[in-house]
C-alpha cells in the first residue's frame, strides 16, 4: 500500500550514463546514498510526514537533529553543518500563478544526494529535469552540490522573472497627468509598496543562504560555484532598491504636483477676492439706507461710483501685473 508520503515524493537518480525518474518508495528508494558515481534526487511535498521523516534519517544514517529542525515549519533562512550533510532552510516566494504566498523549503544534501522538502505543492525545478532527463550541459557529470547550485540559481531567476513581470514602474509624469490622488490609487501605491517589500526581503533571505553557502566546510561539497550566485542575487536587490527609491520619488513628485496644483487655484481665489473686496466695500457703503447721503442725490452719481470702481479694478490689476502674481 502506497502512503502519503510515498504519493507526495518523487525521485530520481542519475551518472552520467544513465538515469531513473518515478515515484518514490520507502522499500526501494530508502538509501539516499547508493555508494556509487550517482547522484540522488529526492523530492518531497509536505512537512507532516514525521513518521517518515524519522525513517528517513534513522535509515541513513543521518544526524538525529535534523528531526528537531523539521519539526519547525516557520525556521526562516538558516545553513546548518551536520557532520558530512548540509541542513537549508529557505522560505521562498511562490512565483506560480497570479497571486503570491511563501514557503518553507528544507534541503539535505550531501556530496552524492539532495533531499528537497517542500511545504507547499509547485514545480519550480522542472526545467532542471529536462537537463538531466535529456543529459544537456554537465549536470549529469557534477555531484549534488552543482545540483543545489541549480536549484537556488532557479529560485533567483524565478524572482527575477516574477518581479519584472509583477512591478512595471510607469512613468511618473504620465501618471501625474492622468491621476489624482484617491483613495483607490492611494490603495494602489501602497500594494505596489508592499509587493516590492515582499521581493526585498525574500531576496535578502537568499542571499544570507548564499554566503553562508561559500563559506561551509563539508566533506565533498564544493563552494566555487555560490560565488556566482551571490552576484546574481545582488543584481536583483540593487534592482530593487533602486525601485523603491523611484517609486517614493514619484510618490514625492505626484504631491508636489497636486499641491502646485492647489496653490495655483488658491492664487487665482485669492486675487478675485482682492480686486473684489474694494468694489464691495464701495457698494455695501452706497447700499446703506441713509437719508444724509449727499452722493444719492447726483444725477450723475451711479456712473460716477461705477468709473470709481473701474479704476480701482485697473490699479489692482496693474499692481498684480508689476509683482508678477499672475
Amino acid at each position: 500500500m502506497i502512503t502519503e508520503f510515498e504519493e507526495n515524493s518523487w525521485v530520481i537518480n542519475y551518472s552520467p550514463d544513465n538515469y531513473y525518474n518515478r515515484k518514490f518508495s520507502l522499500q526501494e528508494d530508502m538509501q539516499l546514498s547508493k555508494g556509487d558515481k550517482s547522484i540522488t534526487w529526492v523530492n518531497t511535498y509536505g512537512l507532516e510526514y514525521m513518521e517518515e521523516f524519522r525513517q528517513m534519517v534513522g535509515g541513513n544514517g543521518l544526524d538525529d537533529f535534523l528531526l528537531r529542525l523539521l519539526l519547525n515549519p516557520k525556521m526562516g533562512n538558516k545553513v546548518i553543518v551536520l557532520e558530512d550533510q548540509l541542513f537549508i532552510a529557505a522560505q521562498i516566494l511562490k512565483t506560480e500563478g497570479h497571486g503570491m504566498e511563501s514557503e518553507q523549503m528544507y534541503f539535505v544534501v550531501s556530496k552524492d544526494f539532495n533531499w528537497c522538502i517542500q511545504e507547499k505543492r509547485g514545480d519550480h525545478f522542472d526545467w532542471i529535469r529536462q537537463r538531466i532527463f535529456e543529459n544537456k550541459g554537465i549536470i549529469r557529470k557534477k555531484r549534488a552540490d552543482y545540483l543545489l547550485f541549480f536549484i537556488l540559481e532557479t529560485l533567483i531567476n524565478n524572482y527575477k522573472d516574477k518581479y519584472e513581470e509583477s512591478v512595471i514602474m510607469e512613468n511618473a509624469l504620465d501618471a501625474i497627468v492622468k491621476r489624482e490622488p484617491t483613495p483607490e490609487f492611494m490603495f494602489e501605491v501602497e500594494q505596489k509598496k508592499a509587493l516590492i517589500q515582499e521581493f526585498k526581503k525574500a531576496s535578502h533571505g537568499l542571499r544570507d543562504i548564499v554566503v553562508k553557502l561559500e563559506r561551509v566546510e563539508v566533506k565533498g561539497f564544493q563552494t566555487k560555484y555560490f560565488s556566482e550566485l551571490r552576484e546574481q542575487i545582488n543584481g536583483l536587490i540593487t534592482d530593487i532598491d533602486s525601485d523603491i527609491m523611484e517609486l517614493e520619488s514619484q510618490i514625492n513628485l505626484f504631491f508636489s504636483v497636486q499641491g502646485h496644483r492647489l496653490n495655483e487655484v488658491m492664487k487665482t481665489l485669492t486675487i478675485f477676492s482682492v480686486v473684489f473686496i474694494p468694489l464691495t466695500f464701495l457698494a455695501g457703503i452706497y447700499g446703506m439706507n441713509f437719508e444724509n447721503m449727499p452722493e444719492l442725490k447726483w444725477p450723475y452719481g451711479y456712473f460716477i461710483l461705477l468709473g470709481v470702481m473701474l479704476v480701482v479694478t485697473i490699479i489692482s490689476i496693474i499692481i498684480f501685473k508689476r509683482k508678477k502674481w499672475f
